[in-house]
C-alpha cells in the first residue's frame, strides 16, 4: 500500500453544512488512536507499507474505530 502526505488543513475553517452534528469533545483513546494513524501515515508517505505495517495500521483503525463508538449523539440507525 502507498500512500501519499496528507494536505495540510485549509486556514480557515468551512461552515457547517446542513444536517452536521455540532463537534462532540474526542475521547482520549480516540485522539491517541489518531495521532498514531498519523504518525504512521506519515512516516511511510509515498512509500510501499511492509505487512507489519499494514498490520498496525488495521489495529490502530479498529482502535480507533472502538474508541469513537456512540460519539455522534449516540446515534445508532439513521431514520
Amino acid at each position: 500500500m502507498v500512500l501519499t502526505p496528507r494536505l495540510s488543513p485549509p486556514t480557515t475553517p468551512a461552515a457547517p453544512s446542513r444536517g452536521t452534528f455540532p463537534a462532540q469533545p474526542a475521547h482520549p483513546a480516540a485522539v491517541e488512536a489518531n495521532e498514531a494513524i498519523r504518525a504512521l501515515v506519515d512516516a511511510r508517505a509515498g512509500e510501499d507499507w511492509s505487512p507489519m505495517e499494514s498490520a498496525a495500521y488495521e489495529v490502530l483503525l479498529i482502535e480507533w474505530a472502538a474508541a469513537t463508538q456512540g460519539t455522534a449523539g449516540d446515534i445508532i440507525e439513521a431514520a
